[in-house]
Order: C-alpha cells, then sequence, then structure tokens
C-alpha cells in the first residue's frame, strides 16, 4: 500500500535495516522443514526480511524491494532471470498504467469536478453530503489505483474547504461541528471502494496473482461483479451507522450545495482535457469489462488509455516521469509478485498449506473458512499498511481455506475484499489514514473505537448480503 514520507536518522535507518537482515539470517540457518527445498526455504527467508523491512521502512518500499532483488541472486536463490520476472506480468503493467491515468483526472480538474457535481445535487444535509464524497470515490475508484490519490487529492481538500466553511476546524473544539464527521466519512468509503474494483488499490492485483498461482484465475470484470452488490451495500449503511453513532453537530448543510454550485461557475464548462479525459474513462470501463469478447486484455486496453492522453497532450511524459508512486509501486509490486510466485512453483505454499490445513480436518469447510477470514481480517491490527498484509499472509491463508474444501473462487475473492475493509481499524492500516488523521479532527481513541465498530458492520455486510449475492453467482 502507499506510504507517507517518513524521515529517518541515519542510526533509526541502520537499527530497521538490520532487523530485517538478523530475522531474515536467521531463518535461513534454521533446520529446514521436512519436505521443505532448501531453494524454497532459502527465498522464505529473504521474503520475510523484505516484509519485515516494508513494516519497519529503514528505506522507501521500493528501495527495500531491489536489495531483495540483490539478495536473492547474490545468493543465488535465484537466477536473475527468474528475480527479474515479475515486471513481466501483465497485470503489473495495469496497475501502472491506471496510476498514469488517473493523474489526467487531477491535472485536468475532472476529479474535482465530479465531486462539485455531487456535492451540488446531495449536500444540502450533512448525510448527503458524506454520500456525495462517497459516490464522487465511487467513479474515481476504477481508473485511479491510487488510494491516497483519491482520498488525499481530491476528496480531503473538499472536505477541509466545506469544514472551515462550517467554522469546523482542528484544535479549538469545533471538530465535531461537521469536519470529524467527513474525514471518517471519506476513509471508510474509500476503503469500501477500493475492495470494489480490481485496478481501485495499488496492492490488489498482488492478491490476483497470488490467487493466479493457486490456478484460481480473477479477472476484473469477476472482481466487480462479485463486489458490486455487498460494496453498494456498505457504502449505504456505514454513513448511516457512523451518522448515527458520531453525528456532526451540523446537520443541515445548504452552504457546502451554494458551494460547489459557485466552485462549478468558477470552473466554467468541461474544458476540453476534460471531455478528453472523460472519453477515455468511458473507454477504459467499456474496455474492461468486454474485453474478454472483444479479446482485448485489461493491461492493453489501460495502455491504449495512456496513449489517447498522451497524443492529445492531456498528460505529457514529464507528467508521467513525476509520477513516483506508480514508480515505486511497480518496483516493490513486481517484487513481491515474483517472490510469491516462487514460493508457490517451489513448494512452499502447498507445504504449508498441508501443515495448517491438517488442523480443520473435524471441521466442515464453511466454520473453517469463516474462522481463518477473520483470523486474516483481524490481523491487520499489526500491519501498517496493506501491502505487507497481503504479501505475507494472503497466499498462505487462500491456500489453507482451499485445502480445508472452500471453493476456490469465493476463497480467493473473500480474502481479497477483506484485503482492503480490514484498513478501517487504525490510523496507521492504509496510505490516506495517517494522512486524514493526521489533519487533527478525529480523537485517536474515537478513531480506533468507531474503526471496530465499523470492521464488523463491513464483515456481517460481506459475508451476509455478500453471500447471499455469491450463492446466485455460483461461487460456492
Amino acid at each position: 500500500m502507499e506510504r507517507g514520507k517518513v524521515r529517518r536518522s541515519p542510526q533509526s535507518i541502520g537499527i530497521r535495516l538490520g532487523v530485517a537482515v538478523i530475522i531474515s539470517v536467521a531463518i535461513w540457518f534454521l533446520p529446514i522443514p521436512e519436505g521443505v527445498t532448501a531453494g524454497a526455504w532459502h527465498l522464505f527467508a529473504i521474503f520475510v526480511g523484505t516484509i519485515v523491512g516494508i513494516i519497519l521502512e529503514p528505506l522507501p518500499m521500493g528501495a527495500v524491494a531491489i536489495c531483495a532483488i540483490a539478495a536473492i541472486t547474490l545468493t543465488h536463490t535465484l537466477s536473475l532471470g527468474d528475480a527479474l520476472s515479475g515486471f513481466g506480468h501483465s497485470v503489473i503493467w495495469l496497475v501502472l498504467m491506471a496510476f498514469f491515468i488517473s493523474r489526467g483526472f487531477v491535472k485536468t480538474g475532472l476529479g474535482a469536478r465530479i465531486a462539485y457535481t455531487f456535492m451540488k445535487l446531495l449536500g444540502r444535509r450533512s448525510i448527503g453530503l458524506g454520500y456525495s464524497l462517497i459516490a464522487t470515490d465511487l467513479v474515481l475508484a476504477p481508473a485511479v489505483p491510487s488510494i491516497t490519490a483519491r482520498a488525499g487529492a481530491v476528496i480531503y481538500p473538499i472536505v477541509r474547504s466545506v469544514a472551515e466553511a462550517f467554522d469546523s476546524r482542528p484544535g479549538d473544539g469545533t471538530e465535531r461541528r461537521i469536519g470529524s464527521f467527513l474525514i471518517l466519512n471519506s476513509v471508510y468509503g474509500n476503503l469500501v471502494t477500493s475492495a470494489m474494483f480490481l485496478t481501485a488499490m495499488a496492492a490488489n492485483p498482488l492478491s490476483v496473482q497470488m490467487a493466479a498461482e493457486q490456478g484460481i484465475e480473477i479477472t476484473w470484470v469477476r472482481w466487480a461483479v462479485a463486489a458490486i452488490v455487498p460494496g453498494l451495500t456498505s457504502l449505504l449503511v456505514v454513513p448511516i451507522v457512523l451518522y448515527r453513532l458520531y453525528p456532526p453537530q451540523v446537520t443541515k448543510t445548504p452552504l457546502a450545495a451554494e458551494m460547489a454550485t459557485d466552485r462549478l461557475v468558477q470552473m466554467g464548462r468541461l474544458k476540453r482535457g476534460e471531455w478528453v479525459m472523460l472519453g477515455t474513462f468511458v473507454m477504459l470501463l467499456f474496455l474492461w469489462i468486454f474485453g474478454r469478447q472483444l479479446n482485448v486484455h485489461s493491461a492493453v486496453a489501460a495502455l491504449v488509455g495512456l496513449t489517447i492522453l498522451l497524443l492529445t497532450h492531456v498528460l505529457t511524459w514529464e507528467d508521467i516521469l513525476k509520477e513516483r508512486g506508480a514508480w515505486d509501486t511497480f518496483v516493490w509490486l513486481s517484487t513481491l509478485v515474483m517472490m510469491a510466485t516462487y514460493l508457490s512453483k517451489l513448494g512452499l505454499i502447498g507445504w504449508f498449506s498441508g501443515a495448517i490445513g491438517g488442523l480443520f480436518t473435524d471441521t466442515g469447510w464453511l466454520p473453517a473458512f469463516l474462522a481463518l477470514s477473520l483470523i486474516y481480517f483481524y490481523s491487520h491490527y499489526f500491519f501498517a499498511g496493506n501491502t505487507a498484509h497481503i504479501s505475507s499472509m494472503y497466499a498462505a491463508f487462500l491456500a489453507v481455506a482451499l485445502a480445508v474444501g472452500t471453493p476456490p473462487l469465493l476463497a480467493a475473492l473473500v480474502l481479497a475484499f477483506f484485503s482492503n475493509l480490514f484498513s478501517s481499524m487504525t490510523h496507521y492500516g492504509t496510505g490516506p489514514a495517517p494522512v486524514l488523521f493526521g489533519a487533527g479532527y478525529v480523537r485517536l481513541a474515537d478513531w480506533w473505537k468507531l474503526g471496530a465498530i465499523v470492521s464488523v458492520v463491513n464483515i456481517v455486510i460481506w459475508l451476509g448480503v455478500g453471500g447471499l449475492w455469491w450463492k446466485l453467482l455460483r461461487l460456492w
């Protein structure tokens, strides 16, 4: 998952890096379990060190990934070609192109225009204002894999402007007027929309690739169709729950609708760049939905979309080079996909699933999978970001779920959806959380308490309403 910049002293960097290296070396020299090859075990040791490095952040994630590739090749655990194979995965290029395309929404102002349009329509009451921000996130989600860009670059500036228009500011006792409600509403909506589309969160393709290594194909359409009903239900219900438990003091907000109207007047008619961006977005959705029938891969569709934006000068090559988050994601995601692929090929995942799956031999697949899913979900308290959690646990838990008899596609999708939804609980669990928590509108105790409640609500909706929907889809 995306992470903000964190300044470390040289001593702190050395200590954190040393911890990751020591753990990796310690695992390397442990006795190799019976049934595991030396190559698989050594790759696992480097993999664990990489995950510890991602959690402790002695260096940015991309730099940690480069160190991992160096360690893998220097120790002859894998060949150089194998170690670089992750960079050739089509799913990696899909998310990279989507990052570039998402820049167009911010540069042209189309993202802000969409937000103000929804505010004008729904923003006369605080609950409607909350829904307008969620609707903006939902529209942008399919083509904007940077959840920090959606929540931080598009939604947050609008939230801050609206809150201050109602004299709701951090640190002076006015946070609860409306600012705190809008902040939490935006966080929770952002996580749900991230779970609804394969291209809505940078690490979603990692889950897809890990599932593919175990023989489960998840397409863009298959993901979206499975998520649409529980996702829309969560987007409708969660704001109401938040409104009841943590109500804003200001309930009527006609000023917000007027502000949105004024901003739209200032923006004027749709500019040429916005029209091109809108047309490209519609084309991408069409190709992603009907790509299989048209024999157009989703990554190829994204390449075509980016090409259109470049040829029409909506984006320039300088814009592409400046998209640091995209290039950083490209490096660490490719590296993690490579390691996950070879951990599966070398048999470690199969060994783990056999060892753990034996614990559930006396239970049916349904209670076993529910237990595994809840453990996977609530273990996110121990992770600062989605990527480290998915990288370290998704493939293993999916393998165990399959071993106990869970329908394959159901298991892969539920764990992938939970890989977004579990980030509601803490102020460090996902990229946008530190940004929005750092605004100062929500007390830490409130963030954790309400996050825990929302996690339960989302679990009930996605396993309850979602379970019925997935039954109709014959996923189980």
